[in-house]
């Protein structure tokens, strides 16, 4: 059966939120780095300005990318969106102590939620698409961004990529990486085999590319790559 998005929200409950932090920053080696290089790579993009509104769909659990943002580029403001409840509350505490609350609208819900008439300077889509099941729910979110953005906006997108079983010796490293941080053996293989159930990233750099295509966004720029992680940015095509 395919997962609705409120059926992945529902893989984000308290516990998971609470923990995600730290275990996001062992999943993904140079998790803080590919934040900040969201935040260089949207102000290179969208050139010197003092101001701009930046949509954020996926915003749950450490705000990361709003903290980049904020920090590089004071002017910026923020409108969070997000389908989990417990992920949403871990975001705001974040916001809260960075005292970035202010500066950042809080919607829990869906994009196709928003009001028909908001439209922002660009957007990012970070750790979303692989926690969603199908080509069609991934354009989905894709199509209903780029119906808020602005002609030629940039999108950044982050996250997944391969059939994970595809790639043997980048999940082995997977794997490592954990036993790196403490896990045991037995823990890596409970994690791999949550990591082969749990999500449907796209398979490859080339169908990260057709999805941006079929929802309406130009060729894409990649700028960070770690294991099976990539991020890219793209623009809305006028």
């Amino acid at each position: 059966m395919k997962s609705s998005p409120l059926n992945s929200a529902e893989k984000f409950d308290t516990t998971r939120a609470n923990e995600y932090g730290r275990q996001s920053r062992i999943a993904l080696a140079g998790y803080d780095a590919c934040h900040d290089l969201v935040a260089c790579m949207l102000a290179a993009s969208l050139g010197n300005t003092n101001s701009a509104k930046i949509l954020v769909v996926g915003a749950g659990g450490t705000a990361q990318e709003i903290i980049a943002m904020a920090t590089l580029e004071p002017g910026w403001r923020f409108t969070a969106v997000d389908p989990s409840e417990p992920m949403l509350e871990a975001a705001k505490q974040q916001l809260e102590a960075n005292n970035l609350r202010e500066r950042t609208d809080m919607h829990l819900g869906h994009v196709e939620d928003l009001a028909a008439d908001q439209s922002y300077d660009a957007a990012t889509l970070i750790g979303v698409l692989h926690h969603l099941d199908g080509n069609d729910a991934k354009r989905q979110v894709l199509r209903s961004i780029r119906a808020h953005l602005k002609p030629g906006a940039p999108l950044i997108v982050a996250g997944n990529q391969y059939a994970y079983a595809s790639q043997p010796l980048l999940l082995a490293a997977w794997g490592q990486r954990w036993r790196q941080h403490g896990a045991s053996l037995d823990e890596v293989k409970v994690k791999l085999g949550k990591i082969l159930q749990g999500a449907d990233p796209p398979h490859s750099e080339a169908a990260v590319q057709k999805l941006l295509h079929d929802a309406g966004f130009g060729d894409a720029t990649r700028f960070f790559s770690s294991l099976f992680w990539s991020a890219w940015l793209t623009c809305k095509m006028v």
